[in-house]
């Protein structure tokens, strides 16, 4: 038997980029699911001069969409690992554009409370969906790259998706925004569904070549006498490694779950709040909101772009998850709970939105990275860890809007809502210093020598 030889360098052809479309594909559901989801944010004022809402009852509406994600974005998950993303994520779209729609009825403050509820449940799967697809179409050491162009889709959607809502509802009423979105969101899933496979081996785009390079496998050259060089790869011996208790137990999944509950936070705050804050001590109107905001959610975009990238560059050459993955949630979400603070107190404008956006980089630039942890962890059922992890991101859905509008209505500021984060920020910093052990954990390790 000849010495084991990757296919790409005997047949010498040029390998398919298909991944990278169907990261781009990614790309756009993410971009229309945060627009989607974050349209509340602009829309809760009109609505709550409509139905006569107290500030308690916008941050149930707020959160509301937390307690219905929280269902299906683990059982998305499980059903994700169970049949493939392409079909959950088919039918995820298709419910989540209709729940979109139908917010437009909203007549009271408990029917609009099951409409939000409603497009959480719908939209639960989307992550679990995203993760699966990844650790199918992704080699281990361009899961952080792929995972970071996709969602930087996030900042991307809150940047653009604030002038837009904005500008639509100056132009007419919240009920047809809702059925302007709900019309945008069927616009993917025809693409997605025809583009699409659970699997590159099943897609027509990818070549041999593009799928070694996928895999990443050991592969054996058979000799058959005729010198055809036919190759085989080499099975895994931790293809289903992962068990129910080892999900709940691991002690650096865990970690990654609060601390990915603790960038939720964050991100609910600010997709919910910030609106609020901006009207309420800078007099910021609804109607320019949407451009304020534009800054924090662009760099933050750009930031979790870079880091993605460079978390990968660090696992290539350090060999290391540790530095790669771990090190990269303590220093961001250090730089989140020092940052944070000071913006509770300032009076100017500028400087406000200065902090806020470093403050927000900074907390959402390890985003790829918690995803990455899950597929570097548990690569048989990634989409299933992700479905755990996004329960507590769920939770931080609900948790954020509710208990902001709690203290905002209680102390009429938004000083106390700063410190929570800034706690929060605090304690995933201890957390993962002290669990925070990819490297140990990782069943399929990229790099089985550096443990």
């Amino acid at each position: 038997m000849a010495k084991s030889t990757p296919p790409t360098a005997q047949s010498g052809a040029t390998m398919t980029h298909y991944r990278w479309v169907v990261v781009a594909l990614l790309f756009a559901i993410v971009v229309i699911n945060y627009i989607d989801r974050a349209a509340i944010s602009y829309a809760i004022d009109p609505i709550a001069k409509e139905l006569s809402l107290t500030s308690s009852q916008k941050g149930l509406v707020l959160g509301a969409f937390g307690v219905g994600y929280m269902f299906t974005t683990f059982i998305g998950g499980v059903l994700t690992d169970r049949f493939g993303p392409r079909i959950i994520l088919t039918v995820a779209v298709i419910l989540w554009a209709v729940s979109s729609a139908l917010t437009a009825v909203g007549s009271s403050f408990f029917l609009l409370l099951a409409l939000r509820a409603f497009l959480g449940l719908s939209e639960g799967p989307m992550f679990p969906g995203l993760t699966g697809a990844v650790a199918h179409w992704l080699p281990p050491k361009e899961r952080a790259r792929a995972l970071g162009y996709s969602l930087a889709a996030v900042p991307l959607a809150l940047a653009i998706g604030g002038p837009v809502v904005s500008g639509i509802l100056s132009l007419t009423d919240w009920r047809t925004l809702y059925w302007i979105l709900g019309g945008a969101s069927l616009v993917w899933f025809p693409l997605w569904y025809w583009m699409f496979r659970n699997r590159p081996e099943d897609s027509a785009h990818v070549n041999q070549a593009e799928l070694a390079h996928i895999r990443q496998e050991q592969v054996e050259d058979i000799d058959d006498g005729r010198g055809t060089g036919n190759v085989v790869p080499a099975r895994s011996d931790n293809a289903t490694g992962t068990t129910w208790k080892r999900l709940f137990t691991n002690r650096t999944l865990l970690t990654n779950y609060w601390a990915f509950f603790v960038f939720g936070y964050f991100l609910f705050f600010f997709m919910t709040w910030l609106p609020g804050f901006l009207e309420q001590k800078f007099s910021v109107p609804v109607a320019s909101a949407g451009w304020f905001s534009f800054v924090p959610w662009a760099v933050a975009g750009v930031v979790l772009l870079v880091l993605g990238n460079l978390s990968d560059r660090m696992l290539e050459k350090t060999h290391s998850l540790r530095i790669a993955r771990s090190w990269f949630i303590i220093v961001t979400q250090l730089i989140a709970a020092v940052v944070i603070l000071p913006a509770a107190f300032t009076s100017t404008l500028w400087v406000a939105l200065a902090l806020i956006t470093v403050s927000l980089a900074a907390s959402m630039g390890a985003n790829a990275v918690y995803y990455a942890v899950n597929v570097d962890i548990a690569p048989d059922r990634s989409a299933t860890a992700l479905g755990l992890m996004n329960f507590f991101f769920a939770i931080s859905g609900f948790a954020a809007p509710v208990i902001t509008g709690w203290v905002v209505g209680n102390s009429g500021s938004f000083t106390r809502a700063f410190f929570i984060l800034a706690a929060l920020a605090g304690s995933s910093v201890v957390l993962t210093f002290l669990f925070h052990r990819p490297d140990r954990d990782a069943i399929d390790h990229p790099y089985p020598d550096a443990r």
